[in-house]
């Protein structure tokens, strides 16, 4: 049974944020994919990144099977490691030594905003305890700022992911950067992407 899955989202999204991490990714060491989902984007980006290690992490079982499928699929076996099972909150994250000795970046696309506050705080507080110096932490979906939404889709979409789930719902910008207060990270970059979406560059100190 091929157990591939197919999210729609990634086939368009993965070309402007391919783009993007070609800026700022480090020529060399391993990066950590937090929630790769359906792994789609994980082959993707350990293709166009052949020079560095890309470790894809998913907590669902379903969504692991699916990376792995594809990993095997796209003839990446001898070169990309087996996906890790790795739930944000559940800390200490349980790290591969391949992975921690030469870590350079962590990669988390459209994760804030279907999970609670407390998988943000984790996500931050993970980040500053496992990155390096001048480590990025390089973050992608749906944010507020102000306390306002971007766009009327965006604010139609926290409704909808509230009433799913109320611990749910898109993050706010400055909520984000208080979290940073009297955390050893600093949001360097902040780049607007299609579909009203936006990638946040933390860098580690």
């Amino acid at each position: 049974m091929d157990q591939r899955l197919l999210f729609p989202a990634t086939e368009s999204n993965r070309g402007p944020i391919g783009d993007l991490l070609e800026t700022m990714l480090p020529a060399d060491g391993s990066v950590l994919e937090i929630a790769s989902g359906s792994g789609e984007h994980a082959i993707t980006f350990q293709r166009r990144f052949p020079q560095l290690l890309w470790q894809a992490s998913d907590p669902d079982p379903d969504h692991r099977a699916s990376i792995n499928a594809w990993i095997r699929h796209a003839e990446l076996a001898g070169v990309m490691p087996d996906a890790l099972d790795l739930d944000v909150e559940q800390r200490p994250w349980p790290l591969p030594a391949a992975v921690v000795e030469d870590l350079k970046a962590m990669v988390c696309i459209n994760l804030l905003h279907i999970s609670p506050a407390t998988c943000t705080e984790a996500l931050l507080q993970e980040a500053c305890d496992r990155l390096p110096k001048d480590g990025l932490l390089i973050i992608y979906g749906p944010f507020c700022h102000n306390g306002c939404h971007t766009s009327a889709s965006n604010a139609a979409f926290d409704a909808s992911l509230r009433q799913r789930d109320p611990r749910w719902g898109l993050r706010d910008l400055d909520w984000i950067d208080d979290l940073l207060t009297h955390r050893p990270m600093n949001l360097v970059g902040r780049h607007a992407m299609p579909a009203n979406n936006t990638t946040l560059v933390l860098r580690r100190r």
